[in-house]
């Protein structure tokens, strides 16, 4: 394990190497040192309550190598003085993460200089921690006044202008906070958190079946990721993988997500930019593909069709036609509308320079998915950790240089491409056999670890049960947590109008972010 010869690391049951080892709480800042040096990147961090059996707090912490490994580690922190270092210095996605702790654990990172709440807005005492077990789940909390305390820019001419978190139609709750002059934005600071639903209180001593109905509904837009990254880390946890058939329809439903959410972005970045018609078509091509998801598969965005252990959906030889129906009818259409919206020089005016985010901003900032690779970050988990079955559908994922609007509908486009071509090769290659199994059971506590690229990038699950049948507690991690620190750089010296473009070209999730 790179850089790590000093700890005892096990290998956890994946499909990539993956790794997880027990640190003392002050080894932690030389760990995260030596992973920082190594050019490895903070995925996501988390907390447990252990005091009723080890009278300690747990932090847990998840890092990958790129291309090479996941390192998982954890370490036990006082239960009267929960504190550990500050990440943010190395990892800028921690600050965020680190405040959120503190919210539900009251885990405090010492030396940040960065304090404020962030999930909590007011909706209970500061003194209270919902993560924690006294605290059940029907708690009645009150709500308090709200005082968050927005950073400003100072000078001659610079005036404010906030957005949000109430926005026109039917957009989720986010607020945005401009320091400008005339329309050229000096600094936008973000608040999120409006959508925190308490998943992880959820699943707290739920049962298995629970947990995967909740992950599923976690983010309407990703609920094939959502669902097949949980219930790959519970059938990692019980040491099994599902049926190879039911991997491979997994793959159908998780590029038939992408291509919907594909193109339902394009036409609303068209929209955005003045081209009405982009809207409409791509509205027509994204109902099609629903409409075809309802007729064979029962839902118009795929819902209950992963179950642990394989998949609820049937398929059959006429299934089969439509879907290559389908496929060659996109293919098409999209090529169409792609060859216009090159040409276009009104659109390409608004998307060509706008909202720019380089390969070493996107390298520092650790963004993933779709959004990295506009940057130039080679960042795909079907192609760099491949799991079933992508390690044999061999993912070609592209990557452009320039980091700007253009650079990242131009993505889109691509992966719609790639996506139809995994459709066929799924279709041509598909194995015989069951599509669920029973999940072996599990006669101790164990961690199960999942992660599928989703449409936005990888959706990871962390999961620890607590006996055979319930979960001790669950972490799940969306890339919107990476991805919308980004979006503050790629607005700063744009105008105010551009920034609805910039936001769309990211296309982050409020649910899936907030939790």
């Amino acid at each position: 394990m790179i850089g790590m010869d000093a700890i005892k690391l096990d290998k956890l049951f994946c499909d990539w190497p993956a790794w997880i080892g027990a640190i003392e709480s002050n080894q932690l800042l030389d760990v995260i040192l030596k992973i920082h040096s190594n050019q490895g990147q903070l995925l996501t961090l988390w907390g447990s309550d252990e005091r009723l059996d080890h009278a300690k707090f747990q932090l847990h912490l998840l890092f990958f190598f790129p291309k090479a490994c996941t390192l998982y580690i954890h370490c036990d922190l006082s239960e009267h003085n929960p504190v550990y270092p500050d990440l943010s210095p190395y990892f800028p996605v921690a600050n965020r993460l680190q405040r959120a702790l503190f919210d539900l654990f009251g885990f405090k990172a010492i030396d940040s200089e960065d304090q404020r709440p962030w999930l909590r807005h007011g909706s209970w005492p500061p003194d209270i921690f919902p993560l924690r077990h006294e605290v059940n789940i029907d708690y009645q909390f009150y709500q308090e006044p709200d005082y968050y305390p927005f950073i400003c820019v100072k000078g001659e001419g610079v005036h404010e202008i906030p957005i949000g978190p109430v926005h026109a139609g039917i957009i989720e709750p986010g607020h945005f906070r401009f320091q400008v002059v005339g329309e050229h934005i000096l600094r936008l600071e973000e608040r999120l958190g409006y959508t925190h639903k308490g998943i992880a209180k959820h699943f707290q001593h739920a049962s298995f079946e629970k947990g995967a109905h909740l992950a599923g509904r976690i983010c309407g837009d990703s609920t094939v990721a959502y669902t097949w990254s949980y219930c790959m880390a519970l059938e990692n946890l019980h040491g099994c993988l599902a049926p190879s058939c039911a991997q491979w329809l997994r793959a159908l439903l998780l590029e038939r997500e992408r291509i919907m959410n594909h193109l339902g972005d394009l036409g609303a970045l068209g929209n955005d930019a003045g081209l009405r018609f982009g809207l409409d078509q791509f509205s027509l091509l994204k109902e099609r593909v629903l409409r075809l998801n309802f007729k064979l598969f029962g839902h118009r965005y795929l819902m209950n069709s992963i179950v642990p252990g394989g998949v609820a959906v049937d398929f059959s030889s006429d299934t089969c036609s439509y879907l290559l129906e389908e496929v060659h009818m996109l293919r098409q259409e999209v090529k169409t509308l792609e060859s216009i919206y090159k040409e276009h020089d009104g659109l390409q005016d608004r998307f060509l320079t706008t909202g720019v985010i380089n390969f070493d901003l996107a390298t520092q900032l650790g963004l993933l998915g779709l959004a990295a690779r506009a940057s130039g970050v080679q960042n795909d988990w079907r192609e760099d950790f491949p799991y079933l079955p992508y390690n044999e559908l061999k993912i070609k994922s592209q990557t452009l240089s320039s980091g700007d609007v253009a650079a990242r509908v131009a993505i889109r486009f691509l992966e719609i491409e790639e996506s139809l071509r995994v459709t066929e090769a799924i279709l041509a290659n598909l194995p015989e056999g069951k599509i669920i199994r029973q999940l072996p059971s599990v006669s101790s506590q164990r961690i199960g670890l999942g992660c599928v690229e989703g449409w936005r990038g990888p959706i990871t699950t962390i999961l620890c049960n607590s006996d055979e049948k319930t979960l001790h507690w669950g972490h799940i991690h969306d890339p919107s947590w990476q991805n919308w620190q980004a979006i503050s750089h790629a607005v700063m010296g744009n105008i105010v109008p551009d920034f609805p473009l910039i936001n769309k070209s990211f296309n982050l999730s409020y649910s899936g972010h907030d939790g």
